[in-house]
């Protein structure tokens, strides 16, 4: 296993940056949506370092990732922008996982290699071992990460996944964002079990349960089962504990479903206080450092914010763009795939 060793100085303090800048931008889509601006927000708010330590423990320029609709800090420290996310909840023209076709916080980028997500909860997971397979198949070192979260692991998507990369070793690394919620639904009543890491061995490779709320022990988890799959070891399960401050969505009230207390005491646990104070313990950022910061991103989402405000709706004539076979300017077929003509065979009008 890889040692304790935590990243350097500066890469600690990009680390904190992408995890505030994520909470920073989940708030501004909040008050977009609370001022009628944009129909649906799914938070982040909570799980941040979970997002972001996995991300800086792997290799942007050749893994694969295969995120879940909470993990906007996953997609922005990989490279997102603060526009970007904008115009996905405001569904303007530009917006770059689906030209605003799909519900906000449905990712991916084959520029950043995001896997596409659909909307039928952990299908990413088996994504996420197809790529996994043809980065085996063309000889490459490459490893594929996804997330869930704990209720997603009642899906036989995921145990199917798990069961495929095991039996063929697979470098994958399931990361399941236990918030002990899913949905409305505490995690008493969706397994018997106490730690999701727990099932692992059913499955013959290891599960690690992590402190989703220190972003160093993500990091430094998902670095060593990293090495793990670049080794031909397989796959590994990371289970990060964490939290939801938020109701499941923007159309959703938890306080109908949990305690008062509960809420309180998890939001005390917050990564990027957290993060904060081991900086500032360490001598890494002052008071006025971490001010200086805030004000720097809360301009780049005030820019963000009119430019997608101010991009125009997508044209009815892209509707069909991307979704059927088509021809280049000249003629030759695109991506090397066939045109396809649609119709109906005769007599089955």
């Amino acid at each position: 296993m890889a040692g304790d060793s935590e990243p350097a100085p500066e890469t600690m303090r990009e680390m904190y940056r992408f995890m505030l800048l994520a909470r920073m931008v989940d708030e501004r889509c909040w008050l977009l949506n609370r001022g009628g601006k944009a129909p649906f927000v799914i938070s982040c708010q909570g799980q941040e370092a979970v997002g972001v330590g996995t991300v800086f423990a792997l290799d942007r320029d050749q893994d694969w990732f295969a995120p879940y609709y909470r993990d906007l800090a996953v997609v922005m420290a990989l490279g997102m922008t603060a526009e970007d996310i904008f115009r996905s909840v405001l569904g303007r023209a530009g917006e770059p996982n689906s030209g605003a076709r799909q519900m906000p916080s449905h990712f991916g980028s084959r520029r950043l290699r995001i896997v596409s997500q659909g909307s039928c909860v952990a299908t990413q997971c088996l994504h996420s071992v197809g790529t996994a397979l043809a980065s085996r198949v063309r000889g490459e070192t490459a490893v594929s990460i996804n997330y869930v979260g704990e209720g997603g692991t009642s899906q036989g998507d995921w145990h199917e996944a798990l069961n495929f990369a095991s039996v063929h070793r697979l470098p994958v690394i399931f990361v399941v964002e236990n918030n002990h919620y899913a949905i409305s639904v505490p995690q008493a009543l969706q397994m018997a079990v106490t730690d999701v890491a727990a099932r692992a061995e059913g499955y013959g490779m290891p599960g690690v349960v992590v402190d989703g709320q220190d972003v160093v022990a993500v990091e430094r988890a998902t670095r060593e089962a990293a090495a793990r799959a670049r080794a031909g070891e397989g796959p590994t399960l990371i289970e990060a504990k964490t939290h939801r401050f938020t109701s499941h969505s923007s159309d959703d009230d938890q306080r109908v479903y949990r305690d008062p207390g509960e809420i309180k005491q998890e939001a005390g646990d917050d990564p990027i206080t957290h993060m904060r104070d081991r900086l500032q313990a360490a001598g890494l950022m002052s008071d006025g450092d971490e001010e200086a910061l805030r004000q720097e991103l809360r301009r780049e989402i005030d820019a963000a914010t009119e430019a997608a405000e101010n991009a125009p709706s997508p044209s009815p004539d892209e509707t069909l763009t991307h979704i059927y076979g088509e021809s280049g300017p000249s003629g030759e077929e695109l991506s090397g795939m066939p045109r396809v003509s649609w119709a109906l065979p005769e007599g089955n009008g």
